[in-house]
C-alpha cells in the first residue's frame, strides 16, 4: 500500500525561503528595537504628596508616573521598584502592563530618586503607608476602575525590595485585589543573618512538622551576608541630590537612610551579628509581620539563582499565606539576583496572573494554584538542556489546599568520604584504613583563606565556572577546612526539589558565638568535577554549648530545583569559612561527624512543560540558522521530486497499534525503554501503567513520532511509524502537556490546530469536541486566564478533534476534578464502543481499573505485565469467604491444602491459587456450612504494586546492550 506525500513545487519551497528569511528578519528587529516602539499608552508625570507617617503634619513629595491604556476605566497596578532603582527602573514592565489595558502607576519610594523622606525599608509607618495613600490616589483618578466609591480595582506588584513592598501593603490594605511579588524576602532578618541550623529539640521538631519542599526553621541570630549587606547598604549609602532632605544623615555617613538603621547595621557589620534590636526592627518590616493578614490572591516568584533571598523566604510566605486562608500560587524560575533580575518569562507570569485576577478572568476557575517550577541541571551535562519547566498540580504542605500534598523525601545514604589511596596502601593493603567518623576541620587566624562559594550578583556565572579547571580550582574547598561526606553514585537521576536535610554532629573549640560552619551540597561527576547548585550555602552559628561537647545540629540546606544526572554522586561539605559571609577572625577547631546517616532530599512530581532557553547566541549563530534551514529545504526539494513509498504490513491494517521490541538508549548509555513489545486491538482501551522512569512517556514519544527508537518497530495499522509517518494523522495525542497560544481564546485554539491539518472544517467535529471539553463561557476567553485544569480539558478535547481511529492520552486527568473525571471515564469506554481505539498513561489505579478493558505494566523501562484487567486482578490475591462457623469453614479449606486466615467468627481469607471457587463451593456444602458469600478482594492497585515493587521482574539494562 502507497501513502504519498505530498509534493512540494519549487516556487512553494522558494516561498518558504524567503518566509524564513522574513521571520529572521522580524525576530532580529523585534530583539534590537526600543520597548516605547510599541508603546501605546500615555503619560503623566506627578508629584504625590504623602504624609511623613500616618496622622503627621510633615509632608514629602513622592516621584510617581502614570501609565493610561487606550481604554479607561481599568485596573489598575501599583508597580513598585527594587532597592536602588526608581520609577523608571520598571518602565518596560509598567509598558507592558499598559499595552495589555492597565492603568499603572510607578514611583520612586521614598529616599530613591527625585522622591523625599529617607530610606526605612518598608517601615509599616513609612514606605508602606505611602502604598496606601497611592491606592487613595489611585481610587481619585477618573481612569481607574472602582469596585466601591475610594476602592479602585488594584493589584500591586514588584520585584525585590517591590516585592516585599507589594506583600507588606496587601497586608495592610483590604482594597488591594491581587499581589504578584517576585524574588523577595519574608523575614529581612532572617535573610541578610541566615541560621540553617538547628539544634533543640523543640526547633527540630518544628523543622520536622514542616512538608513544604523548601521550608526551614530559624537558628538564632546567624551569620552576616557581608558581600550582599554591603551592596544592599551601598546602595542607599550616597546622599539625596536634595541635600534639604537628608543633610543630617548625610553628615554621619548614613546617605538616604534613616538614623536608626544606619546605626544598627554599622554595628552589625563589624561584628558579623545581629543585635536583638536589629533583628526585630528588620522583621517589624518585612512581609512576615502581616503575611497572615493577607487575603488577595498571591503569586510569589522565586529565583534558583538567587543567594540573597533564597527560596526559603517565598516558601515562608507561601505558608503563612495559606495558614491564614489565603490563597497562594508559587513559581520558581532560573533566575534570581545571581542571574540577571526577573526574567520575560516571570515577568509575563506576574502578568498573566494580574490578568486573571483583575479582570475576573478565572471566575469560572476551581481554585487551583499550579506549582511551576524549572529544573535546572549540571553544567558539566553540556549536550543536555539545563533548564525545563515543570508543573504541580499545587505547591506541597500549604494549608489552604482542599487536598494539600506533601513534597516526599527521598534519603541518600551518605558516609565520610574516602581519600584517595596512595602506592604504598596499594601495594600494603593492610595500611589502609576506612575514613574516620569524625572528622577534624579548623578556621584559620584571621578567616584566611576563605573558600569562595557565591560572588554577589554573579552566583550562576560562578556556578557555571566550576565546569572548568581553572573554575573547580577557584571554588574548591580549602584542605583541612572542609569534612566531607558523600553518597553512592546514583543508579537513576535525582531530582531535588526544595531544601534538603542533613544531621550532623558537632563540636566547637572556639569564642562563644563565634563557632560559625557553612554547609554545602555538590554534585559531582564521576571524573571528580563538582557542581554548587545555585551557589548556595546553609551558614550555621552554633549555640555555646558546642563548646563543651558535640551536639546534634540538623541543618536545612539551600532550597534548589536541580536533576542530578545518573552515575554522578552528591557531597555534603562541611567548611570554617566562606568569602561571602562575616566569619570570625578568631582562630578555632571543629569536630563533624553525621548524627544520621542519610541525606533527606525533597522531591516533587511535575509534568513537564518545556524547556527554557536564554537568548544569547550571536548573530551569527542566527546567520549559522539560516543556512541550515536553506539547506534543509533544498533536501526537502529534492525529496519532494519523489513519492514516498511507507513500509506497510498487510496483515495488520486493521490492527491500531503494534510495538516490537522497542528499544531507547540515550547518548549516555541510559536504555530508558529496553524490549517492549505489545499489542491493542480495535475497541479496546489499554491502560499504560508504570511507576515514575518506568518508559511510558518515552514509549508514547517514540509512537507520536517525536523521537526515534534505538531499536524495534510501532506499526499503526499496518504502517511503519517513523517522525512524519503520513499515518501518524489517524492519531489523536495529548503527551507531556498542552501547547496553546496563549493570547488565543480556548475556540481560536482549536480552530487553529484542525485548520493546521490541512483537513476540511467539517470533518473536524469541533462541537462535539467543545462539549467534551465542558468550558461553558470560557472557551471563548484567551488561554493565558485558564486554569490548569481548564488547559487540561481544552488539550484532550483537541486530541479528539476529526474523531481520530487511535487516541492517544497521557494523563488526561491531571487537573480535573471528580465530576470531571467520571465525564472522561464515560467518554472514553464511549469512544472504544464506536469501534476506535483509546491508549491512556495514567497514575490512577482505581480509575484506569474503571475504564480500561486492558493493561501493559511496565516497571524500569520493560513490560512485567499484560493482559485484561480482570486477568490480572483474578491471577491471584486472597479472597473473601463468608460462613456461619469461621473455625469450621478453616478445617474444610485446610482439607483441600489451603491456608486460610480466621478474620473474624463468620470471615476467612484465603489465596486459591489455581483452584476452581466451584470445588471451594462444594466443600463448604458439604460439610454442613451456610455459606454466605465468596468474593475476589484483589484491586489492580494491589496487583500493580505487588508488580512493580518485585525485585525478580526483568528490568531495563543501564548499559546498551551488543
Amino acid at each position: 500500500m502507497h501513502i504519498p506525500r505530498p509534493l512540494r513545487s519549487p516556487g512553494t519551497a522558494v516561498f518558504a525561503a524567503l518566509l524564513v528569511a522574513l521571520v529572521l528578519a522580524v525576530s532580529i528587529f523585534y530583539a534590537f528595537r526600543s520597548p516605547a516602539s510599541e508603546d501605546a499608552a500615555s503619560t503623566l508625570d506627578a508629584r504625590i504628596t504623602v504624609p511623613e507617617a500616618p496622622g503627621s503634619s510633615e509632608t514629602i513629595d513622592l516621584d510617581s508616573r502614570l501609565y493610561v491604556p487606550e481604554t479607561t476605566p481599568a485596573p489598575a497596578v501599583l508597580l513598585a521598584h527594587g532597592f536602588g532603582g526608581d520609577k523608571l527602573s520598571v518602565d518596560g514592565q509598567a509598558r507592558s502592563l499598559a499595552a495589555d489595558g492597565f492603568l499603572v502607576l510607578t514611583y520612586s519610594a521614598r529616599g530613591f530618586g527625585e522622591s523625599g523622606g529617607t530610606i526605612s525599608l518598608n517601615d509599616p509607618n513609612g514606605e508602606v503607608a505611602d502604598g496606601r495613600a497611592l491606592i487613595d490616589w489611585l481610587a481619585e483618578r477618573p481612569e481607574t476602575l472602582l469596585d466601591a466609591p475610594g476602592d479602585p480595582r488594584v493589584g500591586v506588584a514588584g520585584g525585590s525590595y517591590g516585592g516585599a513592598l507589594a506583600l507588606s501593603v496587601a497586608g495592610t490594605d483590604p482594597r488591594v485585589d491581587a499581589v504578584a511579588a517576585a524574588i523577595t524576602w519574608n523575614d529581612l532578618g532572617e535573610a541578610l543573618f541566615p541560621n540553617y541550623g538547628v539544634t533543640g529539640d523543640e526547633a527540630r521538631a518544628s523543622l520536622a512538622a514542616i512538608d513544604s519542599p523548601a521550608g526551614s526553621v530559624y537558628g538564632g541570630p546567624g551569620v552576616l551576608k557581608r558581600g550582599w549587606a554591603g551592596v544592599f547598604f551601598g546602595a542607599g549609602s550616597t546622599p539625596a541630590p536634595d541635600t534639604s532632605d537628608g543633610a543630617d544623615a548625610s553628615s554621619t555617613g548614613c546617605g538616604r537612610f534613616a538614623p536608626e538603621f544606619c546605626a544598627a547595621y554599622a554595628q552589625s557589620a563589624v561584628t558579623g551579628q545581629p543585635t536583638p534590636e536589629l533583628l526585630a526592627l528588620l522583621s517589624a518590616h518585612s512581609p512576615a509581620a502581616v503575611a497572615s493578614n493577607i487575603t488577595a490572591p498571591t503569586l510569589l516568584v522565586q529565583g534558583l539563582q538567587d543567594t540573597l533571598f533564597g527560596l526559603d523566604q517565598a516558601d515562608t510566605t507561601a505558608r503563612q499565606i495559606s495558614e491564614a486562608g489565603g490563597d497562594v500560587e508559587v513559581r520558581w524560575f532560573g533566575g534570581g539576583h545571581d542571574g540577571g533580575g526577573t526574567n520575560g518569562g516571570s515577568d509575563a507570569a506576574m502578568e498573566d496572573f494580574l490578568d486573571a485576577k483583575l479582570r475576573g478572568t478565572d471566575a469560572t476557575d476551581s481554585g487551583e494554584q499550579p506549582f511551576n517550577y524549572a529544573v535546572q541541571g549540571s553544567a558539566v551535562e553540556q549536550e543536555r538542556a539545563r533548564n525545563r519547566r515543570l508543573t504541580a498540580p499545587d505547591y506541597p504542605g500549604l494549608a489552604g489546599d482542599p487536598e494539600p500534598s506533601s513534597a516526599q523525601f527521598v534519603d541518600v545514604e551518605l558516609s565520610p568520604k574516602s581519600t584517595p589511596v596512595t602506592d604504598a596502601a596499594a601495594d600494603n593493603p593492610a595500611e589502609g584504613t576506612a575514613p574516620p567518623a569524625e572528622q577534624t576541620i579548623v578556621r584559620p587566624p584571621g578567616a584566611s583563606p576563605s573558600a569562595i562559594s557565591s560572588v554577589p550578583g554573579l552566583g550562576s556565572a560562578l556556578s557555571a565556572l566550576t565546569a572548568t579547571p581553572a573554575g573547580a580550582a577557584l571554588s574548591a574547598d580549602i584542605p583541612g577546612q572542609s569534612a566531607t561526606f558523600e553518597g553512592e553514585p546514583l543508579a537513576e537521576p535525582l531530582n531535588i526539589t526544595g531544601s534538603s536535610r542533613v544531621n550532623l554532629r558537632i563540636g566547637a573549640f572556639a569564642q562563644p558565638q563565634e563557632a560559625v560552619v557553612f554547609v554545602k551540597l555538590y554534585d559531582v561527576a564521576p571524573d571528580g568535577r563538582r557542581t554548587l547548585p545555585g551557589g548556595g550555602v546553609a551558614a550555621v552559628r552554633l549555640p555555646s554549648t558546642a563548646t563543651e561537647g558535640s551536639i546534634p545540629v540538623t541543618v536545612t540546606l539551600p532550597g534548589i530545583s536541580y536533576a542530578v544526572p545518573q552515575g554522578h554522586h552528591v557531597e555534603i561539605s562541611v567548611s570554617t569559612t566562606d568569602q561571602a559571609y562575616a566569619v570570625p577572625l578568631e582562630p578555632a577547631q571543629f569536630v563533624v561527624s553525621l548524627d544520621d546517616p542519610t541525606l533527606s532530599v525533597p522531591s516533587v512530581e511535575g509534568a513537564s512543560t518545556g524547556t527554557s532557553s536564554v537568548p544569547t547566541a550571536p548573530l551569527v549563530g542566527i546567520g549559522a540558522i539560516a543556512l541550515a534551514v536553506a539547506a534543509l529545504i533544498g533536501v526537502n526539494i529534492v525529496r519532494g521530486r519523489r513519492r514516498i513509498v511507507a513500509e506497510v504490513d498487510e496483515s495488520l491494517l486493521e490492527t491500531p497499534l503494534l510495538i516490537d521490541g522497542l528499544e531507547k538508549t540515550y547518548a549516555n548509555g541510559f536504555k530508558a525503554v529496553n524490549g517492549v513489545s505489545f499489542e491493542v486491538k480495535k475497541g479496546q482501551v489499554l491502560g499504560l501503567l508504570g511507576p515514575n522512569g518506568a518508559g511510558k512517556t518515552t514509549t508514547l514519544r517514540m509512537l507520536m513520532g517525536l523521537i526515534t527508537p534505538t531499536a524495534g518497530e510501532i506499526r499503526v495499522f499496518g504502517h511503519k511509524v517513523s517522525p512524519g509517518s503520513p499515518v501518524l494523522s489517524r492519531l489523536g495525542s495529548f503527551v507531556e502537556g498542552s501547547g496553546f497560544l496563549p493570547h488565543l481564546s480556548g475556540r481560536e485554539n482549536l480552530s487553529l490546530y484542525w485548520q493546521a491539518t490541512g483537513r476540511p472544517p467539517e470533518d473536524a467535529h469541533l462541537e462535539e469536541a467543545l462539549e467534551i471539553a465542558d468550558l461553558g463561557a470560557a472557551i471563548e476567553r484567551k488561554v493565558k486566564s485558564y486554569s490548569q485544569g481548564m488547559r487540561q480539558r481544552l488539550a484532550i478535547a483537541q486530541a479528539m478533534l476529526g474523531l481520530p481511529d487511535l487516541m492517544v492520552l497521557d494523563e488526561p486527568t491531571n487537573g480535573l476534578d471528580p465530576p470531571q473525571i467520571r465525564t472522561m471515564r464515560d467518554v472514553l469506554i464511549n469512544y472504544a464502543k464506536t469501534g476506535r481505539t483509546v491508549l491512556v498513561s495514567s497514575h490512577l489505579l482505581a480509575e484506569v481499573e474503571q475504564t480500561c478493558t486492558h493493561v501493559v505494566v511496565m516497571n524500569r523501562g520493560s513490560v512485567i505485565s499484560s493482559g485484561t484487567v480482570r486477568e490480572l486482578t483474578e491471577a491471584g490475591g486472597q479472597t473473601e469467604v463468608r460462613v456461619d462457623d469461621a473455625e469450621r469453614g478453616a478445617r474444610v479449606l485446610e482439607g483441600l491444602d489451603l491456608a486460610p486466615t480466621i478474620v473474624d467468627d463468620t470471615t476467612l481469607r484465603v489465596d486459591l491459587g489455581a483452584l476452581d471457587p466451584a470445588r471451594v463451593t462444594r466443600a463448604l456444602f458439604d460439610d454442613g456450612l451456610q455459606l454466605r458469600g465468596l468474593s475476589q478482594s484483589t484491586r489492580l492497585e494491589d496487583v500493580f504494586l505487588d508488580l512493580v515493587h518485585n525485585d525478580a521482574l526483568p528490568a531495563a539494562s543501564t548499559k546498551e546492550t551488543t
